[in-house]
């Protein structure tokens, strides 16, 4: 069943190896030239495709709209999606899920450059998955995961500083800085064997595998465009990418964006515009 508006036409599709992954796919109804990138979106966290208060069903219109093929879909078990009948660890089935939406968009339109587009956890599968992908040439990383860098500790406790309950979480034991130290130091102890824990979102900030997936896609000069959020324990200031990554900033394919007047999820009228300008005009230049 298809839809069609002006510029574009969206239809559902069921993809992957089993036909078990719900996705929206938005093509533009004229004719496109066969070298521009499909844009593929990722769920944020248990947030179906739609995205939060419909972000990813207007991005990918917008998209269509300007030329692209545009795939929404939900990893198995979120939304429309079939729970996985496999026992694959979850990070690890999501990253062959997308490989799997890639593997059909190619074989049925024929294209062979992808963008990968995600908020939160899905920037960190976008990462994650781009390492070993030679065709996806670039990502869209909304607040992704970065490691605490010295400035990061030192921003965090500046913001926080003037605030008498951030005083009262330190004193109860229930600071967020705390709970951070905290966690990397368990996890530095838990992986000082032999036999490291298998990788979670959980254990990304503190994995040196996430610093391997930036350096191998910006060896592979894949272009990236990173947005961060005022609101965010991921980051307090925003050339913490940078600082964490220093491979990104060489050979201009890193594009960073600040929005302080935004939450997490981009609910304000004017930052939701202003996002979907600033992704539209990225992927353009790809």
């Amino acid at each position: 069943m298809a839809a069609i508006a002006e510029g574009f036409k969206e239809q559902v599709a069921l993809l992957g190896k089993d036909s078990s992954l719900v996705a929206i796919i938005a093509r533009p109804t004229a004719p496109q030239g066969s070298d521009r990138p499909a844009i593929v979106i990722l769920n944020t966290g248990i947030i179906h495709r739609v995205g939060h208060h419909r972000m990813y069903v207007t991005l990918s219109r917008v998209l269509a709209g300007a030329g692209h093929t545009v795939v929404r879909f939900d990893f198995s078990g979120i939304g429309d999606s079939a729970p996985a009948k496999d026992l694959m660890p979850p990070l690890a089935a999501s990253l062959e899920q997308i490989r799997e939406v890639i593997d059909s968009l190619a074989l049925t339109y024929h294209i062979s450059r992808f963008v990968l587009v995600g908020l939160c956890s899905g920037a960190d599968h976008s990462i994650l998955y781009a390492r070993n992908d030679a065709r996806v040439v670039g990502l869209v990383l909304m607040d992704p995961t970065l490691p605490p860098t010295p400035r990061y500790y030192f921003h965090y406790v500046l913001q926080r500083l003037p605030h008498v309950r951030n005083w009262m979480s330190v004193a109860t034991g229930r600071s967020g800085l705390m709970r951070l130290l905290a966690t990397r130091m368990s996890w530095r102890l838990r992986n000082g064997g032999n036999r490291p824990e298998e990788l979670t979102l959980q254990s990304l900030p503190f994995s040196p595998q996430l610093a391997q997936c930036y350096r191998a896609v910006a060896r592979r000069k894949v272009n990236m465009l990173a947005v961060f959020t005022c609101v965010s324990a991921r980051h307090t200031y925003p050339q913490q990418m940078v600082d964490a990554f220093p491979e990104t900033s060489t050979g201009g394919g890193l594009r960073l964006e600040y929005f302080p007047e935004s939450n997490h999820h981009f609910t304000p009228p004017q930052a939701r515009a202003r996002l979907l300008r600033v992704i539209a005009d990225w992927v353009e230049s790809v």
